[in-house]
């Protein structure tokens, strides 16, 4: 029998290491493959994650958030580059949802139909919440967990599309929950405050908290703020007081959540990072 050369069997070995670990799963995902989830990986330590060709911020622990959105694809692909430089591309099936039709009637008519006057204003409110949500900080504080911003009856969920005084319009990004005028709403995870408004055009009394790595809440119709821009808040700090400013026909919190531009699932987010 012919003798195989050490420096041939060295060189077999070397490439099947490789193979070896370029099949190999050096990411974990935690949360739900579904339309509006929020996902947080975890790969090796000195690995970077892109998504869609996009850098994914990587924490020293190899942690990474991946929001999708309510009409995310069937099917999504994570890239991972390892401290060698090698490339593991992984492939996800997302559920898609089947969401609701939610008809609410006796909202302020101009709120459904904007006069011509009122469209300036709006495109400034507009510009306000983009540039507060820009302001993005390295920060892990959405690694400590979320709570409930208030404990009430929800009376409007995620992703519903919404027929305004008979007028379809834009999905619904946000959790209803029902409340007196007045009721303590609380951050639900520690941030930076980005934006405290008191009266925007279509969600009155508003406040953007940043929790780090593109995610941030929102909080809509509010009747009363308690911090200001640029603050840092912890979680579980009364920040604001429930109104029914805005585009609204009785009292409640509005509270929604973004990955970057990604409208996701405060529901959702719930279950992926509860709070510790």
């Amino acid at each position: 029998m012919a003798r195989v050369p050490v420096s041939v069997v060295a060189l077999m070995l070397v490439c099947l290491a490789a193979t070896l670990k370029l099949q190999a799963s050096p990411m974990v995902l935690q949360g739900s493959l579904q339309q509006g989830s929020l996902l947080l990986g975890t790969v090796e330590k000195g690995s970077r994650a892109f998504y869609r060709d996009r850098a994914l911020p990587v924490t020293a622990g190899g942690q990474f958030l991946l929001g999708l959105g309510r009409d995310a694809p069937a099917s999504i692909e994570l890239r991972i580059v390892d401290s060698e430089g090698l490339q593991t591309v992984q492939k996800y099936e997302v559920a898609k949802r089947d969401y609701r039709i939610q008809r609410v009637n006796g909202v302020p008519s101009k709120t459904v139909d904007p006069p011509a006057a009122d469209l300036a204003r709006i495109r400034n409110d507009s510009a306000l919440v983009a540039s507060a949500r820009r302001e993005i900080t390295s920060k892990e504080d959405f690694l400590d967990g979320f709570q409930l911003p208030l404990d009430g009856p929800i009376t409007g969920v995620y992703g519903s599309q919404r027929v305004y005084n008979g007028v379809p319009k834009s999905p619904h990004y946000g959790v209803d929950y029902a409340a007196p005028t007045g009721t303590q709403v609380l951050s639900p995870a520690a941030g930076i405050v980005r934006l405290a408004h008191r009266d925007l055009f279509y969600s009155g009394g508003t406040l953007i908290v940043d929790h780090g790595h593109g995610l941030s809440s929102s909080f809509l119709h509010l009747s009363d703020v308690l911090v200001a821009e640029g603050t840092r808040v912890s979680r579980g700090q009364p920040i604001a007081k429930v109104g029914a400013t805005g585009r609204a026909t009785g009292p409640h919190l509005d509270w929604r959540m973004n990955w970057h531009n990604e409208r996701i699932d405060p529901q959702l987010v719930l279950e992926t990072l509860p709070a510790q």
